[in-house]
C-alpha cells in the first residue's frame, strides 16, 4: 500500500502566502505543523521558500519544513508543499505595508490561480492581503472576490461569511457607505438571493434552504417613517423570491435579528451593506469565521481578519480562523462533488427510463 492509499482521500488545496510583512506565513506554519491536517489533503503553497524560512526563524520554529516543488503538478500527496513564485532575494519587513509586499501578494495569486485553471489544485485559500500596496495595472480590484470573479468570467458573486452558526452575505459587497442606497436594487437583491439560495444547496448540502434579508433602515424602515427603501425594492424582492418558490423572509431589523439570536432560525442572512453583516460576524465570530466566495465555479476561502501588521513575526496570530478556511474549503469541495454525482446519475436514471419506456411503446 503506498502512502497515498494508506492515508485515504486527497484534496490539493493552494494556498496563496498574502503579505510577506504580515501573519501570513505564520498562520501557513502553525496550520500544517499539525500533521493531521495532512491525513486527507494536500497543501501547496505559492509564495518564497525564503520568505517562509525567515518567518519560521523569526517565530523560532526548529520543526517544520516545506517541500519545495517546481509546480503544483509536482506537489507531494499528503505534506505540505511550497512553489517558488519568485526567484531573487527579497526583503522582508515585519509589521510594514511595502510595494513588493504587494507585487509578492499578486505573484502569489496569479500563480495559484493559474494552477486552479490547470486543474493541479482543488481548492484555493487566500492567505491576507494588504489591498491597497497590492493595487498596479494588474489588480485594480476591492479585494479579492472581485479580482477571482473577472478572471473566472463570472459577472455575479457573492462576499459570504461562515461561523458560529452564522452564513452572511453581503449584498452590495465592498461599496462606500455613500453608494449603497443607489446599489441596491429590486434585481440586485434577487441575483444576490439566488446565489445564496444554490451555495447553501450545493456548497452546504441543505435540500431546502431559509434566507432572511436585513432591511437597510433602522427598524426595517419602521413602515416608511424611517426610510422606504424596504416597501419600495427589498419587500417586492421578497415576494419574488417567493414566487420562484424560494424560502426567503424579510426584510428584518438587524439589531434586532442579532440581539435576539434571530439568525439562528435562518440557514443564511443577507446583509445590505459591508458593516451592517461584517459588525456582528466580527464580534461573534472572528477568531473562527471564514470568508467564503460564493457564486464562481472555483472554491474560494479564506480567513476573516486581516494582515494584523502590529502582531507579525510575533508569535501571537491564531491560526485558528485560517485552518477553518482550509478545512470550509475542503467540506465544500465533497459537498459538491456528492450533489454533482447525485444530479449526474438521476439525469442518468432518466434517460434510461425514458429509453426503456420508448422501447416499451
Amino acid at each position: 500500500m503506498d502512502e497515498k492509499e494508506g492515508k485515504g482521500e486527497n484534496i490539493r488545496v493552494g494556498i496563496t502566502h498574502g503579505d510577506v510583512n504580515s501573519i501570513s506565513y505564520e498562520l501557513i506554519i502553525k496550520t500544517f505543523m499539525d500533521q493531521r491536517i495532512l491525513e486527507n489533503i494536500t497543501p501547496i503553497i505559492f509564495g518564497s521558500s525564503k520568505a517562509a524560512s525567515y518567518h519560521r526563524k523569526a517565530l523560532n520554529i526548529n520543526d517544520f519544513n516545506l517541500n519545495l516543488v517546481k509546480s503544483a503538478k509536482q506537489a507531494v500527496a499528503h505534506h505540505a508543499n511550497i512553489v517558488n513564485v519568485i526567484d531573487r532575494e527579497i526583503k522582508i519587513e515585519l509589521g510594514k505595508p511595502t510595494s513588493s509586499g504587494g507585487e509578492l501578494s499578486l505573484m502569489a495569486l496569479e500563480a495559484a490561480v493559474d494552477a486552479l485553471k490547470q486543474g493541479y489544485i482543488d481548492v484555493l485559500v487566500t492567505a491576507p492581503i494588504n489591498k491597497n500596496n497590492i493595487q498596479s495595472e494588474k489588480f485594480n480590484f476591492p479585494g479579492h472576490t472581485e479580482y477571482l470573479a473577472e478572471r473566472f468570467g463570472e459577472t455575479d458573486d457573492l462576499m459570504l461569511m461562515i461561523g458560529n452558526s452564522m452564513r452572511i452575505g453581503i449584498i452590495t459587497g465592498h461599496v462606500p457607505l455613500s453608494q449603497v442606497h443607489e446599489t441596491i436594487t429590486e434585481d440586485l437583491i434577487l441575483r444576490k438571493t439566488r446565489i445564496l439560495h444554490d451555495a447553501l444547496i450545493r456548497d452546504f448540502g441543505i435540500e431546502k434552504p431559509k434566507i432572511a434579508l436585513l432591511g437597510l433602515n433602522p427598524h426595517a424602515g419602521d413602515e416608511n417613517l424611517i426610510g422606504r427603501e424596504e416597501s419600495q425594492t427589498i419587500i417586492p424582492a421578497v415576494e419574488k423570491a417567493n414566487q420562484e418558490d424560494l424560502l426567503v423572509f424579510g426584510p428584518y431589523p438587524a439589531d434586532g435579528f442579532f440581539g435576539t439570536l434571530n439568525y439562528k432560525n435562518f440557514d443564511g442572512t443577507l446583509a445590505m451593506y459591508h458593516d451592517q453583516g461584517m459588525l456582528p460576524f466580527k464580534a461573534l465570530a472572528f477568531n473562527s469565521g471564514v470568508n467564503y466566495t460564493a457564486g464562481l465555479p472555483i472554491i474560494r476561502t479564506s480567513p476573516s481578519h486581516g494582515t494584523a501588521y502590529e502582531i507579525a513575526g510575533k508569535g501571537l496570530a491564531s491560526p485558528e480562523s485560517f485552518r477553518e478556511a482550509v478545512y470550509l474549503a475542503c467540506d465544500i469541495y465533497r459537498n459538491r462533488q456528492e450533489y454533482d454525482n447525485l444530479k449526474r446519475n438521476a439525469f442518468v436514471a432518466s434517460e434510461e427510463k425514458n429509453t426503456d419506456q420508448s422501447e416499451y411503446h
